[in-house]
């Protein structure tokens, strides 16, 4: 009887372990994410499953220029700034694999704000060079979050370009777009004034009073300009996922010539409609949906401005296609009665031999400080900023160019008979790339050669 009894027990137990394994979650299927450089994106998630997700992030101390003939010591995920976009979907498990590797000198972790847990890893991952260190969580929120060291002291790793972001899709996925793009703002904190050149340090003093040296889109200055600039074709749909790394500063960013049809606020799922300016907070996000609707470079701004044409907060989006004058006209200008005419041509500037690679630093110091505003060519904008290209005001006051460049500039000019009547801020670039820059816009845009010297330059600093 006793025997029966056991059989029959174990019949049982055998048939509730049966019954336990056919109601056991089944095994996540294993995807390795793919990791793209900003402002690229990994593609959008179509999958209606969770899955686990596998991250392989490196921290990288790399050396590389903040601007033009300027380095710095950046502290990267992935030897980017900011590090590079993780893409999951709600519901996923991520399993987060982070190499501090050898050649570094400092120890690093990573603090993700999707982790719903203490530190959002931070005590998981601390790893001094060398070493590695994974945990897992799980994607329970769906919304775009900041990633960041957290080791001590965390505004100074921050402040090293050690920020990046996560996106997480929700269930029932995205809308499709065109074209994503990836920026991210940071402030930085150098030793040197904005653009001194040569290798600068870290000052940790004006980290603390919040002086940044540089403000800046992906981590250079000129990173979205030039043949770095974001592209697009009109009536294209675009969604920008939008950052702030900090440490310190919020942006109060704005595209020149566009306004968002969406912006989903500090990252989450809720949207606000025909926004010109959102404010994103330092460690926030948003997310921005905008179709250009006519040809030309779209300006990328923090419009705090002094920091976008003083610091380095300035991109663009070029928008390629044809012209639509029923929603952004032509333009007709022409001369008010009794307006002052163009001043008589000055003599011409003395040649000036050519230096070795002159032309080559000029274009660098012009795509970087000078086509945000007078474009790629030197166009200029109708109305709002003069040509530089084929200037008779150029041709005939070289040495005034300089001067402007200099010192800036307030009021009327006239140029090829058309009047301008503006602000230019007076640019921090030292003597050798202001003479550069000017005989670059000489010879490349005007036919003509070099006209300046960094000598001359300097006198002409001092006889402000």
């Amino acid at each position: 009887m006793k025997t029966q009894f056991k059989l029959a027990a174990a019949s049982i137990t055998a048939a509730l372990l049966v019954m336990s394994q056919s109601f056991a979650a089944p095994e996540l299927p294993v995807i390795t994410q793919e990791l793209v450089a900003p402002p690229l994106m990994p593609p959008q998630i179509t999958r209606k499953t969770p899955a686990k997700v596998v991250v392989n992030l490196t921290v990288e101390e790399v050396e590389r220029e903040i601007a033009p003939g300027t380095k710095y010591t950046f502290w990267t995920f992935g030897g980017t700034v900011p590090g590079k976009m993780i893409r999951v979907r709600e519901g996923d498990t991520v399993e987060l694999n982070l190499q501090n590797l050898p050649d570094n000198k400092l120890p690093h972790n990573i603090d993700l704000h999707a982790v719903t847990g203490p530190g959002g890893g931070a005590a998981q991952t601390l790893i001094a060079p060398g070493n590695e260190a994974s945990f897992t969580f799980k994607a329970l929120n769906p919304g775009l979050y900041v990633y960041h060291c957290a080791t001590a002291p965390v505004g100074m790793h921050v402040a090293n370009g050690m920020y990046g972001m996560i996106l997480v899709e929700p269930k029932e996925g995205m809308s499709k777009v065109d074209k994503e793009y990836y920026v991210m703002q940071g402030d930085f904190y150098t030793s040197g004034a904005y653009r001194a050149p040569g290798l600068q340090g870290f000052d940790q003093q004006k980290a603390i009073d919040e002086k940044p040296t540089y403000v800046l889109f992906n981590g250079a200055d000129g990173a979205l300009t030039g043949a770095n600039a974001l592209t697009a074709k009109t009536n294209e749909k675009i969604r920008m996922f939008f950052g702030v790394g900090g440490p310190n500063i919020t942006s109060s960013f704005h595209i020149i010539g566009a306004i968002f049809d969406k912006v989903y606020f500090e990252g989450g799922t809720k949207f606000q409609e025909q926004v010109q300016t959102t404010m994103v907070p330092a460690g926030g996000s948003a997310i921005l949906e905008f179709t250009p609707k006519v040809p030309g470079n779209l300006t990328l701004v923090d419009h705090s401005l002094t920091r976008a044409f003083n610091k380095g907060a300035i991109g663009l989006l070029s928008v390629s296609g044809p012209d639509n004058f029923a929603i952004y006209g032509k333009g007709v200008k022409k001369p008010l009665p009794g307006a002052k005419t163009a001043a008589a041509p000055v003599k011409a500037a003395p040649v000036v031999p050519a230096l070795p690679g002159e032309q080559v630093r000029g274009k660098s110091v012009y795509d970087n400080t000078c086509a945000v505003c007078h474009q790629d060519k030197g166009q200029g904008v109708p109305g709002v900023f003069p040509p530089l290209a084929k200037s008779d005001f150029f041709k005939e006051r070289p040495y005034e160019m300089a001067h402007i460049v200099l010192h800036g500039r307030t009021g009327e000019l006239v140029v090829n008979g058309e009047h301008y009547n503006g602000v230019m801020p007076p640019q921090e670039l030292n003597d050798e790339d202001v003479a550069a820059v000017i005989n670059y816009v000489s010879v490349a845009m005007n036919d003509g050669k070099p006209v300046i010297t960094p000598a001359q330059v300097a006198e002409m600093r001092k006889a402000r």
